[in-house]
């Protein structure tokens, strides 16, 4: 514990406690939640829209289930919107970007001109676009806001790939007539891990924003499912009288986005690894 206080700092530390501690709630909603069927989706409206109380801690919606309950399961998709939405992007800016730096000329202005087309549209207009054309559910959010996410890996990777190609022990596997995808994968990508893993971590609490607007606008995850932007979207309508139906999954969001936020300050400061705007 001390060597991770001293890595990351008290901040990176308790904000990456907390990151765990919702990770860990992901994983064992079922076991945390007061009432389990109910965090699933099961209504009680017997007592609808309960104010908080030694039964019900956050209080009941508007089908009489437990806000705390539903926050709990809604940890499950809401981590997992951020987390796959970082992931997909990474898994389409990161090839795309080390290949324009790494091979440059009209490959370079081919894929960034591409890249340039997508960052001329406002992100967040543009996933809601797509998730609208593509319907709601889950997995089209996270492919909509990742679309629009892609392109920044793609020019941190080719930032990093631009500098590595001329480096010695590029050139040298080259003279030795390695190939151009296993350099690559061997000698560009390892050294690209480190920025990369930074951003990530720093781009997970605004995708988890995001994929949260989408739900908010009834472009994410369906009912009876739960998730944190949907409850605050269904908070709204009883605000301010029934005000904590919506801001306990409000504070939430806020703690994850802030914890990871925190976690990405922290883990840069001690790698002195580029930020976004550094691309």
């Amino acid at each position: 514990m001390r060597r991770v206080i001293y890595r990351l700092g008290w901040p990176g530390t308790i904000a990456l406690l907390c990151v765990m501690g919702f990770i860990c709630m992901a994983l064992f909603a079922p076991w945390l939640a007061p009432y389990p069927a109910q965090g699933a989706g099961a209504p009680n409206v017997v007592a609808k829209l309960s104010p908080p109380s030694a039964d019900y801690w956050f209080g009941t919606d508007h089908l009489g289930r437990d806000v705390l309950s539903r926050v709990i399961y809604a940890t499950r998709i809401s981590l997992s919107n951020g987390i796959l939405i970082v992931g997909f992007s990474l898994l389409i800016g990161l090839p795309i970007g080390l290949a324009a730096g790494y091979f440059g000329g009209w490959v370079d202005e081919a894929l960034m001109r591409v890249t340039d087309v997508f960052l001329a549209f406002p992100a967040l207009l543009l996933a809601v676009l797509m998730a609208a054309a593509m319907g709601p559910g889950f997995l089209n959010s996270v492919i909509a806001v990742a679309v629009t996410w892609w392109p920044w890996y793609a020019r941190l990777a080719r930032a990093e790939g631009m500098v590595l190609r001329g480096q010695p022990y590029v050139e040298a596997a080259r003279l030795a007539g390695v190939s151009h995808p296993r350099i690559i994968l061997r000698h560009i990508l390892p050294a690209t891990g480190r920025p990369l893993t930074v951003q990530a971590a720093l781009d997970v609490g605004p995708a988890l924003l995001t994929a949260a607007a989408l739900s908010f606008l009834g472009l994410g995850v369906l009912p009876p499912d739960a998730d944190w932007g949907q409850m605050v979207d269904a908070g709204r309508k009883f605000f301010p009288a029934r005000w904590w139906y919506s801001v306990a999954p409000g504070l939430t969001i806020f703690l994850v986005a802030l914890s990871f936020s925190v976690l990405g300050d922290a883990l840069r400061d001690r790698t002195k690894g580029p930020s976004r705007a550094s691309a």
